[in-house]
């Protein structure tokens, strides 16, 4: 499998300018698909500890969306490394991966959305989903606990929840329970034993995406 063709730049975001890397997979002659189908956004683990663009999960899940054929856009929310703008507790965050997905639907035209997230990430995800109408959504982890989601509606596309057993850091019971409240069921997943980073389970959650996204709906 020849490695996706990768391009880092800034997009303009709403509190300046957002740090991104886009990655396109290569066809059988190398070059990329002009007008791909369908593109992801990954969005990454909370600022305040160290997430960013380039943490392992959100890693995985962009390699998994590129297995699929779908160029991805990984990207700093702002604050983080050369992102403009500091920490909004979710509210900026949300906007900021809202101005990706713009970004993205003016690349590649007609294009549909794969929308993923980890832990912090995941949930920006879900609440971006609202205003973003995503073809898939993909949350890891998500921090729903951590976020302000009382006011967010339901994924209304399928959707896919994967949780470790062993979260040391979000609280597994806490985003089960947020699950079963939604109006549309996710496709569940639980890894016995995972912690919250799926040290030693890269592989695992990746095909479980790739699962996700090939499975006819």
């Amino acid at each position: 499998m020849k490695l996706p063709r990768a391009e880092r730049l800034t997009l303009p975001g709403p509190a300046g300018t957002l740090e991104a890397l886009v990655e396109t997979p290569a066809g059988e002659d190398g070059a990329a698909a002009a007008a791909p189908a369908v593109f992801g956004v990954v969005c990454h683990p909370h600022p305040l500890y160290g997430g960013t663009l380039d943490n392992k999960v959100v890693y995985t899940l962009a390699r998994a969306f590129e297995e699929c054929g779908a160029p991805v856009v990984r990207f700093n929310f702002r604050g983080v490394g050369a992102s403009a703008g500091t920490h909004d507790a979710g509210r900026g965050e949300t906007e900021d991966a809202l101005a990706v997905i713009a970004y993205g639907r003016a690349r590649w035209p007609g294009a549909a959305l794969w929308l993923a997230g980890f832990s912090f990430g995941a949930a920006i995800a879900v609440r971006a989903a609202a205003r973003a109408s995503p073809a898939k959504l993909v949350l890891v982890a998500p921090g729903v606990s951590r976020v302000a989601m009382d006011a967010v509606p339901s994924p209304r596309c399928p959707w896919l929840l994967v949780q470790g057993d062993a979260d040391e850091v979000i609280e597994p019971a806490d985003v089960l329970q947020w699950a079963a409240r939604q109006t549309v069921p996710p496709v569940l997943r639980t890894f016995p034993g995972a912690g919250h980073f799926f040290h030693g389970r890269l592989h695992e959650l990746r095909q479980t995406v790739v699962q996700f996204i090939n499975r006819p709906d």
